[in-house]
């Protein structure tokens, strides 16, 4: 138990130390290859998709398409040089790398997606925008967070997602349903 115990302890130790080291992985040249897909996007969209308002999904492909790609080709050389490298320290700070931006490129995707989603807005009351600003907030005080506790709590997501959907059906009520129960009362009488 004794081995198992030190063997625990030296990982920990390589996780602190990789912590608290300035990664180096990251190229200048894999970022500047970044820069070029952006560029590449942006005469994409000009070319294809010049009124985004009017077809926000082939806008979408068209920036998906290029994170994509930028996460592709990072990816692709984070894990050469993670597998050339004969420092573990080096293929442990990768990994920790790694470990930390997955959830940000997650949380950016998951927040395009929904925002996509209220991109129909358009169609609905204009109060609705009332609701869409209520659950940017709610997400961004998620994400803020810091006590696991709390954010992980069922009455958090529950509270929150609660006093949205209410919102939303006040809304839903005093711009649609209203005015129609007030029309057939008066063709009623």
């Amino acid at each position: 138990m004794e081995l198992h115990d030190a063997l625990a302890q030296i990982s920990e130790i390589r996780d602190r130390m990789a912590g608290g080291q300035v990664f180096r992985g990251y190229r200048a040249a894999t970022t500047a290859m970044t820069a070029v897909v952006a560029a590449a996007a942006a005469a994409a969209q000009a070319r294809w998709v010049p009124d985004p308002a009017a077809s926000a999904h082939a806008y979408l492909a068209v920036w998906a398409g290029a994170a994509g790609l930028c996460l592709l080709g990072v990816g692709i050389e984070m894990a050469l040089r993670c597998r050339k490298s004969a420092s573990a320290m080096q293929r442990q700070m990768t990994l920790l790398a790694v470990d930390q931006f997955v959830p940000s490129v997650v949380a950016g995707g998951f927040l395009t997606w929904a925002v996509a989603g209220f991109a129909s807005r358009r169609f609905l009351p204009r109060g609705i925008a009332l609701a869409g600003g209520y659950y940017l907030l709610a997400g961004l005080y998620c994400l803020t967070l810091r006590d696991g506790h709390r954010s992980l709590s069922p009455w958090t997501m529950g509270t929150l997602f609660g006093v949205g959907q209410l919102l939303t059906a006040a809304v839903l009520y005093w711009s649609l349903e209203r005015r129609h129960k007030s029309g057939e009362a008066s063709h009623a009488g």
